[in-house]
């Protein structure tokens, strides 16, 4: 381990005593920024929590999910973690934990009680942490995962909301700029901004706002379109690593080994051009459920040796990385909830409701029901408006415009009562067993990805004097990625 605090020396991660060091870990997603499919509410968080205040009144409603934040991550989690040989976790927050738009630019200490355990019990097991602001005011994408309702990203049409996160994100460093065990602050995750440019503009303002109150701490800065696009972006700022996410999965032929490295060159072009550390923030497959999918076994094997032939890729060139996720209901995690426990039970025919109605866009299902009404409709739109699928994010089809638009906005919204009403009437006991389902003592451990991952974790020792690989690499211009960008 190096020490103190970590900053950016060229390509490096060092610390105070210029040891290079590589970040390796997961995300804690749904934690302090709920999703969907990870935990399986429709919808967005905000909405989520509204319904389940209503039914349950507001002191079991602060009870469960006191409860439920608490057992999400525990000691038992650090401990496993860190088994693993991982080193990191980002950790995914909501800014309505700590600021509401009611009360704008009032500092809510209470969501720090949960971020500062978890930054504790890590540090206690020699793991860093990574504030990932995964929600802003405003939103900064479209999508469910920045808890946005509206389909449209209005952070960047609004000073304010802008202005809002520069805030915050000075509270934030104030209070870990001394600590050691936070490898830094993820500003954004997967921003949208259809003009592009104000993007790297908003990183321009916000980077010296907070270097006035942290001058230490190094930013991870994710790329536009869901950090998949890299315009205007023409020098590093300092103290700054970039990153990107990606997600594609591969049989594992040598020619799609080829391939994915093709396709993580490509998207590390601006961090070499830069000269700067590389950092994938999430990737991860999605995996077969025994009780819904054939041959579940067989296809996650296979899964596994794709995850290890990426992971293999990313020893090459000692990457930082951080896969999605750490836990779950059963679609991506480490470890996920048991099908038996109390939570899942409760939510047992509500999850298969929401599979037919194609409710989530990560780990989605055919669905005849929806696809026999959605198909016709987006051809007519094809066909009345021929650019719907050129629109903004670019190459995505009318089909995943629209299904997002009715399905996991509209749809979604319609039924955020009807999932929060499982829950009625359950007394304070059966509260916190739905919440303990949560606790790693209950879940379940997803042993094929964990293998891979801690075969990975560590990379032997990395020099001052390393240098990324730049002979033999593969020929960038044997592969079309303009098809990918939005994915």
């Amino acid at each position: 381990m190096a020490s103190g605090i970590l900053k950016v020396d060229g390509e490096l991660v060092v610390g105070d005593d210029g040891k290079p060091v590589i970040l390796r870990g997961a995300g804690l997603g749904g934690w302090m920024n709920m999703e969907n499919f990870i935990t399986g509410y429709p919808g967005m968080e905000s909405q989520h929590r509204a319904a389940m205040l209503r039914v349950l009144g507001k002191e079991k409603y602060e009870f469960f999910f006191d409860k439920w934040l608490e057992y999400f991550f525990t000691e038992a989690d650090a401990k496993f973690f860190a088994s693993k040989g991982l080193n990191c976790l980002r950790i995914p927050f909501n800014y309505r934990h700590f600021e509401d738009d009611a009360n704008p630019r009032v500092l809510k200490e209470g969501g720090f009680k949960y971020l500062d355990r978890v930054i504790e019990l890590c540090a206690r097991e020699k793991i860093y942490t990574i504030l990932d602001m995964h929600t802003v005011p405003g939103g900064q994408n479209p999508d469910w995962h920045s808890d946005n309702v509206t389909n449209y990203a209005a952070f960047w049409d609004y000073k304010d909301h802008q202005d809002r996160t520069v805030w915050l994100w000075e509270q934030i460093a104030a209070r870990y700029k001394d600590n050691p065990w936070v490898a830094g602050y993820n500003p954004i995750n997967e921003p949208c901004d259809p003009q592009h440019w104000r993007l790297p503009a908003f990183y321009d303002r916000l980077e010296p706002a907070i270097r006035k109150v942290d001058p230490n701490h190094i930013l991870w800065l994710d790329g536009n379109t869901f950090a998949m696009q890299w315009k205007f972006f023409d020098k590093a700022l300092p103290n700054c690593s970039y990153g990107f996410p990606k997600g594609e999965t591969f049989t594992g032929s040598s020619e799609q080994k080829n391939l994915l490295e093709l396709q993580f060159l490509k998207k590390a072009e601006i961090m070499y051009k830069l000269k700067t550390p590389i950092w994938n923030g999430e990737f991860g497959p999605v995996y077969a459920n025994p009780s819904l999918d054939q041959n579940a076994e067989e296809v996650n094997a296979a899964r596994y040796n794709v995850l290890g032939a990426q992971l293999s890729l990313y020893d090459k060139y000692k990457i930082h990385w951080s896969i999605w996720l750490y836990k779950d209901i059963g679609i991506q995690g480490m470890i996920h909830t048991n099908p038996s426990s109390k939570y899942m039970r409760t939510i047992a025919s509500w999850l298969a409701r929401k599979r037919a109605l194609q409710l989530d866009a990560w780990g989605r299902y055919p669905s005849k029901e929806v696809e026999d009404v959605i198909y016709p409709l987006c051809e007519y739109i094809d066909k009345v408006c021929p650019t719907s699928k050129d629109q903004y994010p670019p190459n995505w089809p009318t089909e995943r415009q629209i299904t997002r638009i009715i399905n996991q906005i509209y749809m979604s919204t319609c039924v955020q009562d009807e999932f929060a009403s499982l829950f009625k009437d359950m007394s304070f006991e059966e509260l916190e067993e739905c919440a303990r389902s949560f606790h790693f003592d209950e879940c379940v451990q997803r042993d094929g990805l964990n293998k891979a991952l801690e075969e990975h974790a560590a990379v032997g020792e990395i020099g001052k004097d390393f240098v990324r690989p730049t002979n033999d690499r593969p020929d960038l211009g044997k592969y079309d990625f303009a098809r990918e960008q939005g994915d």
